[in-house]
Parts: C-alpha cells; sequence; structure tokens
C-alpha cells in the first residue's frame, strides 16, 4: 500500500515543468501535478475568502496551498522532498511555506532568508517562489537559495531537475512542444501531465520506498485505488502581466476532471 509510506500531512505538487523568460510573448509557462490521498479534504482552485488577491487550491486540514498566485504577481508552490526515513512526526506543514509568502510582502530573498534559520523543522521540500521581477528556487535539502535563470526547468521530489524517468520524459516533451514557437495550447500541456506509461524499473530512483511503491509513484499521472494525481495545473503569465490558470481536478471514481479556469492582470506592469 502506498498508505505505508506516504503521511497524511502532504500539500504539494510532486511533478512541476516550467518555462521560465524562454518563450516569445511568455514570461512564465508552469505545468504541475499534485498528487494526493483521495481522501484528504482539498478545496479547489479559487480565490480565498480571507486573502481575496490570492489564487489557489487549499488543504482544509491545515489551510496552506501547494501553488498559488496574487493579483500582484507574487506566486508560490511547494513539492515534497521523498526521504521516509528522515520524516518527522510532529512536522509544520509545508503548504503554509506557500500561503505565508503569497499573503506577505517581503522580498522573496528576505522571506527565503527568514524561513533559512527554521528549515530543519519541515520534512523535505522544493519551494518556488517570485515575485514581479525575480523567480527563487530553494530546497531545506541543499539549503541554497538559487536565483532562477532563463530557462526550461523540472522537479519531482528530488532536487529541481534531478534526472528521474518521469522528469525527463516530461520534460523532453515540454521542450519539444515549446520548441515549436507556435501559440500555447493548454491541452497539448495537459497531455503531457496525463501520461500513466511506467517507465522501467532498472531506471527508477530507489528513495527508500521499495520497488513496488517506486512503481506506483513512477508515472507522469499517477492513479491507484487510494492515492493519485488529484489535479493538474497549467498556469501562462504573458508579456502583458495577463495570467491564464486552470484547474482539472480528478477523483478516485471518474476519468472526467472538474476544470476551472481563471484570468486576470498583474497589477504592475512589470514581472
Amino acid at each position: 500500500m502506498v498508505a505505508n509510506y506516504v503521511r497524511r500531512e502532504r500539500e504539494s505538487v510532486c511533478l512541476i515543468l516550467f518555462s521560465y523568460k524562454t518563450y516569445p510573448n511568455y514570461r512564465l509557462i508552469l505545468a504541475a501535478n499534485r498528487d494526493e490521498f483521495y481522501d484528504r479534504p482539498t478545496a479547489p482552485a479559487a480565490f480565498w475568502d480571507d486573502a481575496p488577491d490570492l489564487l489557489g487550491g487549499r488543504d482544509l486540514r491545515h489551510g496552506g496551498t501547494w501553488l498559488g498566485i496574487t493579483k500582484s504577481g507574487r506566486i508560490a508552490l511547494v513539492s515534497d522532498f521523498r526521504d521516509p526515513a528522515a520524516k518527522k512526526k510532529d512536522a509544520p506543514s509545508r503548504g503554509l511555506l506557500v500561503s505565508n509568502f503569497l499573503k506577505g510582502q517581503e522580498k522573496p530573498i528576505d522571506y527565503l532568508k527568514k524561513i533559512t534559520h527554521k528549515a530543519c523543522q519541515y520534512n523535505g521540500f522544493n519551494l518556488i517562489l517570485g515575485d514581479k521581477s525575480q523567480l527563487y528556487y530553494y530546497s531545506n535539502r541543499n539549503k541554497k537559495a538559487q536565483e532562477i535563470s532563463p530557462g526550461v526547468y523540472g522537479l519531482s521530489n528530488h532536487l529541481l531537475d534531478t534526472p528521474w524517468p518521469k522528469v525527463e520524459k516530461s520534460k523532453k516533451a515540454f521542450t519539444y512542444l515549446l520548441s515549436k514557437k507556435e501559440k500555447i495550447s493548454p491541452e497539448s500541456i495537459f497531455k503531457i501531465l496525463a501520461d500513466t506509461t511506467k517507465p522501467d524499473d532498472k531506471s527508477l530512483p530507489n528513495t527508500g520506498v521499495g520497488l513496488e511503491r517506486e512503481r506506483i509513484l513512477s508515472p507522469i499521472f499517477i492513479s491507484s485505488p487510494d492515492y493519485g494525481t488529484r489535479s493538474s495545473t497549467i498556469l501562462l503569465i504573458d508579456e502583458e502581466n495577463h495570467v491564464t490558470f486552470i484547474e482539472k481536478v480528478f477523483d478516485s471514481k471518474s476519468n472526467q476532471p472538474k476544470t476551472k479556469k481563471y484570468e486576470f492582470g498583474i497589477h504592475n506592469k512589470s514581472f
């Protein structure tokens, strides 16, 4: 059972692809899959009642989010770092790292400096966050804040661009799609995120969960009786600072996702 490995405090995305300042007319193109137990209470993407400028899904257990953006252009998302041997029983929620940044006013680098001092309290995480001018990556496993330069990146449950099969395969497909220089088709990106193919056992990482669980967790889109890909999200920010946010939500009983789409302009003209 996957439940033997995954503790139910997870509130993070498990596959992230993004193109930053590389594609014509778009400053950011981001795609993500969030994997979670089907019975964990979660609210779909919406603007929050207690933070009206914040758009994102919401974990109803701890109140944080795994991915969000604000109308002022603050963006953040988190993935967990798979290391079951180092799990802390009473670690704080990683989703609050995202929501606290989005609700705040601190510059990204100042926020990262602040959380660095308490990062060891959390279970392993990767955090991507930024504002109107900069984007950063930080993990409490390598403990280095890295300003992200223009490029195409992939991230799963290890460090940025670690060549896991799902990262390599999805990043290759994503890069090829962008190389066409055609108008962005969200459905073409969702197709990449929907791949359920399992890679060969020889290429799987050894993260300490056993081969059977590595197989279950290995596809880009995960499906099992109690655990799987709960949502797929695409976030686009163009050169005019227009945001397109599309989320598809899945459950264990239906292949027909519930889709929500939001569009708005960032307040400030620089991102």
